[in-house]
């Protein structure tokens, strides 16, 4: 797995992020006058000079857009005059989903026009007699100039990186927009003035490209607004929380102190998303047993979001090969609704395509709202939440989900747990695994299945690099938060998803 570089660093862009909802999250808990929101942008940047950018006004014309973001608006034409405030009433007000697709959004005047991928040699060439980087170039672009260096011909160029490889000096050098290389959907394009754009019908909105966006350009909507809102109206309004959580913030929230803290926020209770991984595990299980190979060739698994919509968009032959095993979030909160019907379910995690997943119409989700761990923090920092000053009652901690479904999180752990059920419901069966590490390997795994080199395996797509240990809404480190849910893992009193208490309920959810 490679961590990108932009990830796992804090810097300036999560800053303003992370006070972007934060601030949001305080508008919405304090009340009153939401035109107030137009003055946040002179509280996130102050004064007369401008911090990171060449312009203080552009500065805050970008934190007005991420703003309107942020309560679930849509992003205003650049030649439109018009404050954050403009429509945040209905906003307010809502008591739906309220945002509307788009779901990622680049803003289009913070984006630097990033050159596209590129390929330089640098004033490091020696000027070596044997000139390997023009021997092993494909289209012949590459001259030698009277000073013996080499050169790169950009109209005949590829950029194979084969140069940049044989290059004994590493005299040579690769650039790419880091939007662009994040996208594993080849979705980021630019527009007539060099900006970068996102291609809708090939985006997945897995959300790698706003986290490594070294510029704040990019942007997802949220319904932090919405969901506080509805909670000071009265609505009973119960967390489900991803297995990725732990770690995510601080050492001090533990499992007890975290329950304690989100009911602080409103919610009237918590609830882990492992108990739904568990049942999720049992369903992929008797789908491979059932279909592999005897009706298909292979199986996919359903979970992430963004690998299920990009197999079906990129491989449509192999739609109905990707298990239709609900979700863990769907199934944790259809179980949580058959209790408390009149509840409203929120799922918070780290992903931002979940937030689509709860939003489409052939499969009932259940989920009224999704938040980001990185939204949840602002909900924290608003109401100024002390993790070591919380209340820890053991008891009142996560106990209910196995280790199987805690591995969800982290890449490998969603077969993993499916072929530990397959070996204890056929102890002879041979099983045959593959794991996609990121979209791009994903589309790589796939293609392999479509030359026939994966019939009788059980495929395991992740949209993020690592997991959901590494999604677009994570906060720490993407190694240390691996560590964290193996800790956690290790941790648990029920191994196998078999091992369930929730077992029995399978049959009612998927209803």
């Amino acid at each position: 797995m490679e961590e990108n570089s932009v990830r796992g660093v804090h810097s300036a862009v999560d800053d303003i992020r992370r006070n972007v909802f934060t601030e949001v999250a305080r508008l919405a808990y304090e009340g009153g006058d939401y035109s107030r929101i137009d003055l946040i942008p002179y509280k996130i940047v102050p004064g007369e000079v401008a911090k990171h950018r060449h312009d203080v006004f552009l500065e805050r014309a970008i934190v007005q857009e991420r703003l309107r973001l942020a309560v679930g608006l849509p992003l205003q034409p650049v030649d439109v005059r018009a404050p954050a405030s403009a429509g945040i009433e209905a906003a307010a007000a809502a008591d739906d989903k309220f945002f509307e697709e788009p779901l990622v959004n680049i803003i289009t005047f913070a984006c630097n026009a990033c050159p596209p991928k590129q390929v330089w040699v640098t004033n490091a060439c020696q000027g070596c007699i044997s000139h390997p980087c023009q021997a092993v170039c494909p289209k012949g672009a590459i001259r030698v100039d009277k000073d013996h260096h080499s050169v790169i011909d950009q109209d005949k160029c590829i950029k194979c990186g084969k140069c940049f490889n044989q290059c004994p000096y590493h005299a040579i050098t690769k650039i790419e927009r880091p939007c662009a290389a994040a996208c594993g959907m080849d979705a980021i394009e630019s527009d007539e003035h060099g900006h970068a754009k996102i291609n809708y019908d090939k985006c997945v909105s897995c959300g790698m490209c706003l986290v490594n966006c070294p510029f704040a350009a990019i942007a997802d909507k949220s319904q932090i607004f919405q969901l506080i809102n509805a909670m000071k109206r009265g609505a009973e309004v119960i967390a489900c929380v991803a297995p990725a959580f732990v770690g995510q913030f601080g050492d001090a929230a533990t499992p007890a102190r975290l329950k304690a803290a989100m009911r602080a926020l409103g919610f009237s209770d918590v609830v882990e998303v492992a108990v739904g991984a568990d049942l999720c595990t049992i369903e992929e299980a008797n789908d491979f047993l059932e279909k592999v190979p005897e009706k298909q060739p292979f199986m996919g698994t359903s979970c992430c979001p963004a690998w299920s919509v990009m197999a079906k968009k990129l491989f449509p032959e192999f739609k109905d090969y990707i298990s239709m095993a609900l979700t863990p979030m769907v199934i944790t909160a259809r179980m949580v609704k058959k209790e408390h019907p009149d509840a409203r379910i929120c799922f918070i995690g780290p992903c931002a395509a979940k937030k689509l997943e709860a939003n489409r119409k052939s499969v009932r989700s259940d989920v009224d709202y999704v938040l980001t761990f990185e939204e949840l923090q602002g909900m924290f920092d608003a109401k100024d939440i002390d993790f070591s000053a919380m209340p820890e009652d053991p008891a009142d901690g996560f106990s209910d989900g196995t280790a199987a479904g805690r591995g969800f999180a982290v890449g490998g752990g969603v077969a993993a747990a499916v072929a530990e059920v397959i070996h204890r419901i056929q102890p002879d069966r041979q099983m045959q695994m593959d794991y996609g590490d990121g979209l791009r390997e994903c589309r790589k795994m796939l293609l392999m299945a479509k030359a026939g080199k994966r019939d009788g395996y059980l495929l395991e797509g992740m949209a993020c690099p690592g997991g959901c240990v590494a999604g677009a809404g994570t906060i720490r480190p993407v190694r240390e938060e691996a560590l964290n849910v193996q800790k956690y893992k290790d941790q648990a009193s029920r191994k196998s998803a078999l091992d369930s208490g929730f077992r029995e309920e399978l049959p009612e959810v998927e209803e």
